[in-house]
């Protein structure tokens, strides 16, 4: 099994093998219908993203094309990007989109979506029918899970050679819109019996046997519906992994304003039900945010911890994903990044369309999140730069020896670390339109020595309090990242020395100090 992709830990650190090699997924999202056409790809995808320094496309299959009539399947779009894929020396996670999507039905095959008595739908307490079928619907899931296992079972078929395909997302920001629970009559059924056991080890539950309403009170229609969702979800990532054993993950809607389940779909795996769906779906190794608001940081921070390795599936695609990528890749070991709608860096800003006001507001969206300016450039130097780095990342990471900021809001001016001889602290620009934020990354090399490499930021070195000494420079050096290697390009002296600004793109400088 070494030679399929898989997560391992690295001295405490979830990490993604390929071949058996470290791999970070320095990627990007297409469109949700890009990939329904080859031609597409090949014309207006692929050529659009050449030279961002890209080593993974993250994009979706559809279940109503693969399994247009029922029990036949058509895998020619599969292969047709898994070629192209290798043609372009990419690697691909693919997002299954199955029963769910975004809430919703919408890529179930027609035969699933015009038998609605067989696979029925989530209803309001009120008796409406919503275009979401119901994950307490046996039959759609059964039928979703042998269509997935179909899928890995090919792609292991045509793929375990070569792993182009590296992971694989189950379904696509599940969960209800418009009602807390599902009031189907299957639901109803449920709802009043007692709630299972392995639940009861929840903080929440304390241990108290009953119904759900009982145990868990006012979030129980929550907990109820996170519970049968990632049971469903659970069950279709076991029959795919069954076949073909890649890595598996789910992504989240973020839970937001105004904070009632069904505002944000309830039952998804949002944060404050990952024990739920940790439990009721052990086969994902993590559960991943979907990020388009400007506290992308916090997010990170509240998705990345020990159990749940970070990845970021989608998120905004402005300047500031950049620095994002730096923070998530560096502070917080992402496995992956891949801001959404990739394609659109490669297109003239002007000519790139974006959401209506309503839409961005119904979707609870950063508007400053569209706009593109500057954002192929920082992003493709971020990720170039991350891959020359990746050597020296690798030794250090996990030590005291590297660390790494981020500008985290307009109030946010700089960041203070403490080394063993000396402090840093990094003084941060104010934030400008089409530029990224301030951050980086800070190594520790050696006793007077470190590698400074970061944007929109400046630094000054700090004596120890109390030692009573100055600290000034034996040598400053601007230069590049070579395989984990730093390559001066240039030595600076003089007032020289007072300009250790990085501007909005990614630059490294290698100092050596002394005190006096």
């Amino acid at each position: 099994m070494s030679g399929i992709p898989e997560i391992r830990t690295d001295r405490g650190i979830p990490t993604l093998y390929v071949k058996d090699v470290p791999f970070f997924a320095l990627s990007g999202e297409v469109h949700n219908s890009s990939a329904e056409s080859l031609s597409y790809m090949e014309k207006k995808v692929w050529p659009r993203i050449a030279g961002m320094n890209l080593n993974t496309l993250v994009v979706p299959l559809y279940w109503n094309r693969i399994e247009a009539q029922e029990g036949i399947f058509d895998f020619t779009l599969l292969d047709g990007l898994i070629c192209q894929a290798r043609e372009q020396k990419k690697h691909l996670v693919f997002l299954w989109f199955g029963l769910w999507k975004n809430a919703e039905s919408t890529y179930v095959p027609d035969w699933i979506k015009q038998n609605c008595e067989t696979y029925f739908r989530v209803e309001t307490e009120y008796g409406e029918k919503l275009n979401t079928i119901s994950p307490l619907c046996e039959a759609a899931v059964c039928k979703d899970a042998n269509a997935f296992a179909h899928v890995m079972k090919h792609i292991r078929a045509i793929d375990e050679e070569f792993s182009t395909v590296i992971m694989m997302q189950v379904e696509n920001e599940t969960g209800l819109l418009g009602t807390p629970c599902d009031y189907c009559a299957k639901a109803r059924e449920e709802f009043v019996r007692p709630v299972p056991e392995i639940l009861l080890e929840l903080p929440a539950a304390q241990k108290r046997p009953g119904t759900w309403k009982e145990v868990f009170g006012e979030d129980a229609e929550e907990v109820f519906m996170a519970c049968h969702m990632a049971g469903a979800v659970e069950k279709i990532t076991a029959a795919g992994q069954s076949e073909y054993p890649l890595p598996c993950f789910t992504n989240a809607w973020l839970y937001q304003f105004p904070w009632y389940a069904g505002s944000y779909p309830s039952g998804g795996p949002v944060r404050k039900m990952h024990q739920v769906w940790k439990l009721a779906a052990p086969s994902l190794f993590t559960l991943a945010p979907d990020i388009y608001v400007p506290y992308a940081a916090k997010v990170m921070d509240e998705y990345g911890y020990e159990g749940n390795p970070l990845l970021v599936p989608e998120i905004r695609k402005d300047a500031v994903t950049a620095s994002y990528a730096l923070y998530a890749l560096v502070k917080h070991n992402a496995l992956c990044y891949s801001p959404f709608g990739i394609e659109d860096l490669g297109e003239d800003t002007e000519n790139v369309s974006t959401p209506t006001e309503e839409m961005i507001k119904a979707l609870k969206m950063d508007p400053l999140s569209f706009d593109l300016t500057g954002s192929r450039q920082a992003l493709s130097a971020v990720y170039g730069l991350f891959e020359q780095m990746k050597p020296l990342y690798l030794q250090m990471r996990g030590t005291d020896h590297m660390q790494c900021w981020l500008q985290r809001d307009e109030n946010d001016q700089g960041a203070f670390f403490r080394f063993k001889e000396y402090d840093l602290e990094v003084d941060y620009f104010p934030k400008t339109a089409g530029c990224p934020a301030a951050a980086g990354v800070v190594y520790e090399l050696g006793k007077n020595r470190f590698l400074l490499i970061g944007m929109m930021s400046k630094f000054i070195f700090h004596p120890k309090a109390g030692r009573k000494k100055k600290v000034s420079f034996l040598k400053m050096e601007k230069g590049q990242l070579r395989n984990g290697i730093f390559m001066p390009e240039l030595e600076m002296n003089g007032d020289e020395y007072m300009a250790m600004l990085m501007m909005e793109q990614p630059v490294c400088y290698q100092v050596e100090l002394f005190q006096y």
